[in-house]
């Protein structure tokens, strides 16, 4: 069964290729056409399968004693998302948290709106639908009121879980009105009458604890591996170590032998691009997860590579720095950038190179998915992010309709983008298939299965030049990037980056430079290609933000003083004019590149870790700042270089603007895990290949930052606070600035330059 057989209608993610416009579905790529012959463009949540809902009469139940449930439609893997939009709608709706249950919704956009938690969407599109629904409910309570006073509504307010009659202080109660209530039109948008943020209750206080934090701390919260049902089996698989290779033959003997393995299963391998697919092989199905890797243990496999088989790091490396220093494919041109660099003395002429390798996700709780099949029916209990494409995935495995699949969305141990391809859905699905009617199938990925088998983030080398004056002035910037793309999981065909990733943090830089070019790499994919918490930020923050702290130390130049000069004054640039013509999806009217917030967050990151202080011997203080998912982000970060060459990070400034902050107590906490995510990348995580095969399998040698390796301060400084303005994303925009900046406080100290990751120097 090929990618092509299984797409999906649902589109989540469109970049333009020059005049091309690629649309990307949850199964694979939908179509490529000329703009002009493209449907009037959407943006922001419109662009998104599903769109937006804001009707209360789906979210928001109330029952007769005041219980007020509310529905979280979007899953939560950390970021506080099953709190802070149902936080949302209590506080338009006057309910009291404490009077408020919140429940999950299974996959179902058509009811419930966009599912896909990709891309730090999820309050940028839903703040202002679950304020309405939040809205239309409070005005359907007091319209009741009204009804059943025979008084006007105008007299009437809802406060604290009740609805009162001012003139005369007589209370009802939200249960005493539900049924009223629930039986009368929903108020047009244009009717609603939102709270002024002053009024907020909750929003903004960061004083709501997370929904979850109990079950979570006693053991009872309900995740993916958790998962038990009456008579269910288990399942592991073994698949090929290369990507695109076959199997073989196998021989399942022993494998059978095992006490307590009952099946052995074959899973097709995917034809074409490997899209959400199961990379193929073999399930071994027993009564207990021990028996089945046991079992696992003892198939007899042969694998054919494929086309893979010779994929090694090294080699790829070299081919990705070659193609690094040839001309690419022109994503954004202004001025000429060829004659300035001609026409410059080489002592005004500057170049590097900056390697980011694969990554691989590494979440705390690897994939599993636990799926039945009765009655013409099936049902899924997963850790998923994207709920639709598992759904998607299912029912066109089984040949069944999207409605007669149910997927139940359960708590995620980690995602980071990893979990919103559902690969390990369908294996299950394929698996319980094999199975008699109505046998649960659990099947679960190892720690080795998830690191040696994941989507992977891409491969980068990135070349920068430049030519600056004898004025400190930049004159010229060339960025080209030399990477595999995620196009590449829909099309044999894609090479290089496309739009969409090159307007990560290459084309879309606001410097006021007269002469930029920024090029792709056309250079093929020998992995999956996934995403990745920040995606194409990661490798071209990296390389654009430690180079201009190379061209500040050329120009004699204080690093921050130079990069402020380098933005330039406080306008807003429409995204177009920087031949950004994705912008994360979202209106350039609405979402303008604003240099003034960008310097904001540079001054508060720079202002909380104090530069320009006298640092002790071996200290050094490092800056790099970034715009992503509609969000400013600025981080500091201090090193201490011990004499052994080991790094020691003293402590982390990071300064976010992502517009209203609505619920600061996650914010921070996003803060500090993209600090300590960011930190293990630039410090120690890397993926390699040797004969098509990952070199890693576990935390022993797929490392990430310990506990004890962990900076003992950061501090966090949230900017702006605006709630005119639209927000920002939070879960991703921290991780970019942290990697360049630690190698920036590194040449501080040292005068060493990092330029390729891991730097591999953990105290």
């Amino acid at each position: 069964m090929t990618a092509a057989t299984l797409l999906s209608r649902r589109r989540f993610l469109q970049g333009s290729l020059g005049a091309l416009t690629l649309a990307v579905t949850a199964r694979g790529l939908v179509s490529a056409c000329w703009a002009a012959d493209a449907p009037a463009q959407k943006f922001g949540a419109d662009s998104m399968p599903g769109g937006t809902v804001d009707d209360p009469l789906i979210f928001v139940s109330i029952a007769a004693d005041g219980l007020v449930t509310i529905v979280a439609h979007r899953a939560e893997m950390g970021t506080g998302v099953r709190t802070s939009l149902p936080m949302v709608v209590a506080d338009e709706m006057q309910a009291r948290w404490d009077r408020v249950k919140v429940i999950q919704a299974p996959a179902d956009e058509a009811r419930y709106g966009n599912q896909n938690v990709d891309g730090s969407r999820s309050m940028r599109h839903f703040l202002m639908p679950m304020r309405r629904v939040g809205a239309a409910a409070r005005q359907m309570l007091e319209s009741a009121a009204a009804a059943r006073w025979a008084v006007p509504v105008t007299e009437l307010r809802a406060e604290q879980h009740e609805v009162v009659h001012a003139p005369t202080g007589r209370r009802l109660g939200f249960g005493e009105l539900a049924a009223e209530a629930a039986r009368l039109p929903v108020p047009a948008v244009d009717a609603l009458r939102l709270k002024e943020p002053a009024d907020f209750r909750y929003i903004g206080k960061g004083q709501v604890r997370p929904v979850d934090l109990e079950a979570i701390g006693k053991g009872r919260a309900l995740y993916g591996m958790d998962m038990r049902l009456p008579s269910m089996v288990y399942a592991v698989v073994a698949r090929p170590p290369v990507v695109g290779g076959k199997l073989r033959h196998v021989d399942s003997t022993r494998a059978l032998a095992v006490p307590g393995v009952l099946k052995v299963v074959t899973i097709p391998a995917f034809e074409g691009a490997p899209g959400f697919l199961p990379l193929g092989g073999v399930a071994v199905v027993a009564r207990n997860t021990w028996a089945a890797l046991q079992g696992r243990s003892a198939l007899d496999l042969e694998w054919e590579d494929g086309p893979n088989g010779s994929y090694d790091s090294a080699a790829y490396r070299r081919m990705l720095e070659a193609a690094a220093r040839a001309p690419g494919k022109a994503m954004r041109v202004q001025g000429d950038v060829a004659r300035e660099w001609k026409k410059a003395s080489d002592d005004r002429r500057l170049s590097a190179d900056y390697y980011v390798p694969h990554l691989a996700h590494a979440s705390m709780e690897p994939p599993a998915a636990t799926v039945r099949i009765q009655g013409g029916k099936a049902e899924v209990w997963t850790s998923i992010q994207n709920p639709a494409a598992a759904q998607d995935a299912v029912s066109a495995r089984l040949k069944l309709k999207p409605e007669v699949v149910k997927v139940n969305v359960l708590l995620l141990g980690g995602g980071f983008g990893r979990k919103s391809m559902p690969d390990f859905v369908d294996e299950a699905a394929i698996v319980a298939q094999a199975m008699p009617e109505g046998t649960p199938v659990k099947l679960i990925w190892t720690r080795e299965d998830d690191i040696q088998h994941d989507y992977l983030h891409t491969v980068s080398v990135e070349r920068l030049e430049a030519v600056i004056d004898g004025d400190g002035q930049v004159r010229s910037w060339l960025h080209r990037s030399a990477a595999p793309t995620i196009a590449s999981l829909f099309d044999q065909n894609a090479q290089g980056q496309q739009l969409f990733e090159s307007a990560m943090s290459a084309i879309n830089m606001p410097y006021q430079i007269p002469n930029v070019r920024v090029e792709t790499a056309a250079v093929p994919a020998h992995a999956r290609i996934g995403w990745f918490r920040s995606v194409a930020n990661i490798p071209h923050a990296f390389a654009a933000q430690c180079f201009i702290a190379e061209l500040a130390h050329h120009a004699g130049t204080d690093h921050k003083q130079f990069a402020l000069e380098l933005i330039g004054p406080a306008r807003r640039i429409d995204p177009g004019s920087l031949a950004d013509t994705w912008n994360y999806s979202e209106s350039p009217q609405r979402y303008p590149y604003d240099t003034g917030r960008l310097r904001a967050v540079i001054e508060a990151a720079c202002q909380g870790a104090g530069w320009g202080r006298k640092l002790p011997e071996g200290h050094g203080l490092g800056l790099a700042f970034c715009y992503s998912f509609m969000s400013y982000t600025a981080t500091v970060i201090e090193v201490a270089v011990k004499e052994q060459g080991k790094v020691q990070v003293v402590a982390v400034d990071m300064a976010l603007d992502c517009g209203p902050q609505i619920n600061p107590e996650r914010i921070r906490a996003q803060m500090e895990g993209g600090a300590v995510m960011g930190l293990s990348l630039a410090l120690a995580s890397e993926i390699t290949f040797e004969k098509g095969r990952v070199v890693q399998s576990n935390f022993h040698d797929y490392e990430v930052l310990r506990h004890g390796q962990s900076p003992r301060v950061i501090r966090t400084h949230l900017v702006n606070n605006d709630h005119s303005l639209p927000p920002g994303g939070v879960g991703e925009p921290p991780v970019p600035p942290v990697a360049p900046a630690l190698c920036n406080a590194v040449f501080a100290a040292t005068g060493k330059r990092m330029r390729s990751l891991p730097i591999r120097m953990l105290a």
